[in-house]
This record gives structure tokens, C-alpha cells and sequence, in this order.
């Protein structure tokens, strides 16, 4: 594998994993639409921030670990779509693909990054 694909294979998950927690985080910003008062407009953005910590801490762990990366971020597209695909629910695709389809695309790409760390070392 030429220097190029490797350096993508291991940045192109982290670039994504941070620009997806950035996306999740710009829903916060529906807080302010309300009309209450400071602490409960704070209250609300803590709590709409919390998917993008979530997937800001999971980045943390893979980081160092890519194979946890893919779990975590695969479990968290499954778990997403499962909630959202529910009997008492019927919800359209497009926001399931929306938020699961990054998860899994990034999923599979640490994947990747671990599958090609691990040829790196043998090939040493």
C-alpha cells in the first residue's frame, strides 16, 4: 500500500469523527429558539450537546485504538437506527441514513485504519 492510501486510511476516520461531532453539536443551537429563561437555555444546550461528546469521547479511544473506534461507532449506528425504526414509530429513512450512515462509514473506515496498522507491524 503506497504512503498516500495509508496516510488517508489512518486521517480520513479522525477528519470525519470530528466534523461529524461539529455537525451533531450545530443541533444544540435549536435551543435558542426558546423563550425561557438562561438556565433553562443552558440546560437544553448541555443536553442537545450530548451526542456530540458522546462521539467526541469515543474518538478519544480510538485514537489510540482503532478497533474500538469501529465498534463503538458501529453499535452507535445500530442503536440509532433501531431506536428510530420501532413499532410504536414510523419514521422515513432519511434521517436514519443521515445520522447512521456516517456512523457506519466511519466505523468502516477504522476499521481500515486497524486492518492496516496491523499489515504495517507484520510487514516490519
Amino acid at each position: 500500500m503506497s504512503r498516500v492510501t495509508a496516510r488517508f486510511i489512518y486521517w480520513s476516520p479522525r477528519i470525519l469523527s470530528v466534523a461529524f461531532a461539529i455537525f451533531l453539536s450545530l443541533f444544540a443551537l435549536e435551543a435558542f429558539n426558546e423563550v425561557h429563561g438562561f438556565g433553562r437555555i443552558l440546560l437544553a444546550i448541555l443536553i442537545d450537546l450530548v451526542p456530540a461528546l458522546v462521539i467526541v469521547a469515543v474518538l478519544i479511544a480510538a485514537w489510540r485504538w482503532e478497533w474500538i473506534g469501529a465498534g463503538l461507532f458501529f453499535l452507535a449506528a445500530v442503536y440509532y437506527a433501531w431506536s428510530w425504526t420501532g413499532p410504536p414509530r414510523h419514521v422515513h429513512w432519511t434521517p436514519i441514513a443521515g445520522i447512521s450512515g456516517p456512523l457506519l462509514v466511519m466505523a468502516a473506515l477504522f476499521l481500515m485504519s486497524w486492518i492496516e496498522r496491523s499489515n504495517v507491524r507484520l510487514a516490519r
